[in-house]
């Protein structure tokens, strides 16, 4: 079926409406991208202060810690599986990504796993592969709203924990490679093993003046603990939260070129049927110009038959 000028409207008054929602969803995503890219270099220097402080309670009070770590390792239990992902669509294969690479990591890990998924899109893609889940978060929509997802998150592993002796924790999310690319990686946060201890302990101080623990050390290698675990859950967020955003930035680029690609389509099959309907308009003028008047050639006929009629003697 042809188009008419009206359908044309339409489509192009369609098309250009979806252009602005997705040019502000590209604006909004690439503000999103810089915030979380400033909180990821943040989070690189409070990182570094919390191994820092770990390495000299391990070199202090090494006995102690490392008989933590080996106690962790030794337990037989279930493995903490949590897997980030998105609440929205429009993102490429992003929850693609990640769940392919959990259900891989999760396989070749021995032990029965339990799995937290954050976003509901990744959480629905690793309940159609038949893997246990137990618990579901929504995605923080802001820097500020994921220091309470990571509250939740380590209150419902704790819980696990004593019910069921979780002792090993994985953490499997998309982070940023280069440019628009990211890629899904996975990390064991627990147990607590020899190689973790030793790569804390052989950490140089920054400064000469050697650090001494205050009070029991113990009690400050669990705070520290705490606080790695947590600025781990942090980083793991916010590394995802800014490749989904690159991924939909990178989606509303291609979704744009698309839609001014469809209504340059529009426009000029508009401008081609304005065309040829002006032209049609001239073509009837100058053939309507160019007829011949019945009326006027009765007249001249009858001037002529009256000049040339032969006069009578």
């Amino acid at each position: 079926m042809s188009d008419t000028p009206a359908s044309l409207r339409r489509k192009i008054s369609t098309a250009g409406d979806l252009q602005s929602v997705v040019r502000a969803m590209k604006a909004l995503s690439a503000s999103n991208v810089g915030q979380y890219e400033k909180s990821v270099r943040a989070l690189d220097d409070y990182y570094r202060t919390v191994e820092l402080g770990l390495g000299a309670c391990l070199r202090e009070s090494g006995s102690a810690a490392s008989t933590a770590g080996r106690k962790e390792k030794a337990d037989a239990g279930m493995i903490g599986v949590i897997v980030f992902g998105s609440d929205q669509g429009l993102v490429g294969r992003f929850n693609e990504a990640a769940a392919d690479h959990a259900i891989k990591t999760i396989a070749a890990i021995p032990g029965e796993p339990r799995i937290w998924a954050v976003g509901e899109r990744v959480h629905a893609r690793l309940a159609d592969a038949g893997l246990p889940l137990i618990g579901r978060f929504p995605v923080p929509i802001s820097v500020k709203a994921i220091v309470p997802l990571i509250g939740r998150i380590l209150l419902d592993y704790e819980a696990q924990r004593g019910q069921s002796e979780v002792v090993e924790l994985h953490l499997i999310y998309n982070r940023r490679t280069s440019g628009a690319v990211y890629a899904p990686v996975s990390r064991r946060l627990l147990p607590l093993d020899e190689d973790w201890r030793r790569k804390l302990v052989g950490l140089p101080w920054p400064t000469k003046s050697q650090p001494q623990i205050m009070g029991d050390r113990t009690a400050a290698f669990r705070g520290f603990l705490r606080a790695y675990l947590f600025v781990s859950l942090f980083r793991a967020c916010v590394y995802s939260l800014a490749s989904e955003n690159e991924s939909r930035l990178a989606a509303m680029q291609r979704a744009e070129k698309r839609i001014e690609d469809l209504l340059e389509d529009l426009n000029r099959t508009r401008h081609r049927m304005r065309q040829g309907d002006i032209d049609e308009e001239l073509f009837d003028v100058v053939a309507g110009f160019e007829a011949p008047d019945p009326k006027r050639t009765r007249r001249s006929s009858a001037k002529t038959g009256q000049r040339e009629r032969p006069c009578s003697s």
